[in-house]
């Protein structure tokens, strides 16, 4: 393992349908995204240059280029809306062996995880993708191999997949995934929100960053946990936004793989 290359991407487009642009909205001085990238280069797996923003050619996304460039992550424009061959060309294109994959909008992902992650995938050839379950929404990523990637370009048959693309590094039919468990019970709370989608959202994490934000430091699930747990009113900002959520990131799960035969099988998601 010593010679693979490994690297993070991380899909984020500024058209947003409910909150336009708000990866680089400002917290604490500085643009969201900013503090999504200082999170991604906090693991111990990833160098700055290796920190891939995937968004798409849209001029609407001229703008989130520059302010990736200037911090010193790497850009790589491809498709709109078929996120997994954005995926596959990125990942070729920089030549990855493995991946962290982050989502844009799960401002406080946490870098324990992103290590715990790949720590796993890296110690089991035979495995192809290793999440983390049991964690607060927003938190989790997920590393995966180059492997998994073609695994997935192979079978997978719907190419609008912006939302729940994720379903398909951990479809069994395509994958061979395991999920590893919280490593402390005070990394475990189900009523909270940790993703940015609504102005609710950006409120939320917004009293976030004012509470715990350091500059030059990142802070950890445990100190948002804790401070949740000793000022509870915080997670009321948003949370009230949970069902709608759920509801509206289950209609978008359509997705259909073909397994070699000539009917196509639909994820689970």
């Amino acid at each position: 393992m010593t010679n693979a290359k490994i690297g993070a991407i991380i899909p984020i487009r500024l058209a947003s349908e409910r909150l336009p642009k708000k990866a680089i909205k400002d917290i604490c001085g500085k643009p969201i995204v900013h503090h999504l990238l200082d999170r991604a280069f906090d693991s111990k797996y990833l160098e700055k240059e290796n920190v891939i923003v995937c968004t798409t050619e849209e001029s609407s996304d001229d703008e989130l280029v520059d302010v990736v460039e200037a911090y010193g992550a790497n850009i790589y424009r491809g498709s709109t809306d078929d996120l997994l061959k954005r995926f596959d060309n990125a990942i070729d294109d920089y030549g990855f062996d493995y991946i962290i994959q982050i989502d844009g909008d799960d401002i406080c992902a946490e870098p324990q995880y992103m290590d715990l992650t790949m720590d796993k995938l890296l110690s089991d050839v035979s495995l192809d993708t290793v999440s983390a379950k049991g964690l607060p929404l927003g938190i989790s990523t997920k590393s995966f191999s180059k492997r998994a990637m073609k695994k997935v370009i192979e079978k997978y048959r719907s190419t609008k997949n912006d939302t729940g693309f994720g379903s398909y590094f951990t479809e069994p039919a395509i994958c061979n995934h395991v999920a590893i468990e919280p490593i402390s019970e005070n990394h475990v709370l189900d009523r909270i929100r940790l993703t940015l989608d609504y102005q609710e959202d950006f409120d939320f994490f917004n009293a976030i960053y004012t509470e715990l934000y350091v500059e030059g430091e990142v802070f950890h699930l445990e100190d948002i946990l804790n401070l949740v747990r000793e000022k509870p009113e915080i997670i009321e900002m948003n949370y009230f936004l949970q069902e709608e959520y759920l509801e509206r990131w289950h209609s978008k799960q359509n997705f259909f793989y073909s397994d070699g035969g000539e009917d196509l099988k639909k994820l689970d998601g």
